[in-house]
C-alpha cells in the first residue's frame, strides 16, 4: 500500500485509512502539499490543555492546525459552482474547504457534528468530478482519542442531541463514496 510512503513516526502515532492510492498522488504529482502535510502531522502535538480548552467557533486544536496550514500558504478556498438547464441556472451551491492549494484539500473535523462530515465528503466528491480537485485529506479523532476527549468531559458537544465529532469507526460507514482521498486520523 502507498501508506508506506508516510514516515514510519506518522504510521505509529496515527490511524491512517486511504482509498485509491491518495498517498502516491500527494507523494508523486504533489509533493509540496504532501511534504506539508508530513510536517503538519509530525509537528502536531496534542496536549491535555489543548482538549479541555473551550475555544468558540474555533477551539486550541483547529487554531494551530490553522496557524500550521496558513502559514505554509494553505487558505481556506470557497468554490462557487452554478448549474443551468437550457442556459438557465438551476442550482448556484457553494462548496468550502478549510485548507486548499494546488488541488488538494484539507479538512478537519474535531469537533463537528456528523451533518457537516457528510458535507465535507459530497464536496470532496463534487470537486473531484468536476476535475477542481485531485485530493482530499480529512484530519480527525480516531476511536482510541474519543475516548480519550469522553473522560476528560470533552466528548460531546453543547447540543442537547449530544452530535459529537465523528470518529473513525463512524466516517468508516460512509467513507467509500468518491474522491481520492487520503484519511488521516487523529
Amino acid at each position: 500500500m502507498s501508506t508506506e510512503l508516510l514516515p514510519e513516526w506518522i504510521r505509529r502515532n496515527y490511524d491512517i485509512e486511504e482509498r485509491y492510492h491518495a498517498c502516491a498522488v500527494l507523494h508523486t504529482d504533489f509533493r509540496a502539499e504532501w511534504d506539508d502535510l508530513v510536517a503538519a502531522l509530525q509537528e502536531f502535538r496534542l496536549t491535555r490543555t489543548m482538549v479541555t480548552t473551550r475555544g468558540g467557533n474555533k477551539g486550541p486544536i483547529a487554531r494551530r492546525l490553522d496557524g500550521y496550514f496558513y502559514e505554509h500558504g494553505w487558505g481556506e478556498h470557497r468554490f462557487d459552482i452554478e448549474v443551468k438547464v437550457d442556459g438557465v441556472p438551476t442550482l448556484t451551491p457553494t462548496h468550502h474547504v478549510d485548507y486548499f492549494r494546488n488541488r488538494v484539500a484539507i479538512e478537519t473535523e474535531w469537533n463537528n457534528k456528523d451533518p457537516f462530515f457528510d458535507r465535507d465528503l459530497t464536496t470532496f466528491r463534487l470537486l473531484f468530478d468536476l476535475n477542481a480537485l485531485s485530493v482530499g485529506v480529512v484530519i480527525t479523532r480516531g476511536d482510541e482519542l474519543q475516548e480519550i476527549f469522553n473522560r476528560l468531559g470533552r466528548g460531546q458537544s453543547s447540543d442537547k442531541t449530544r452530535l459529537t465529532c465523528p470518529s473513525w469507526s463512524e466516517e468508516s460507514e460512509t467513507e467509500d463514496r468518491g474522491a481520492a482521498r487520503l484519511w488521516v486520523l487523529v
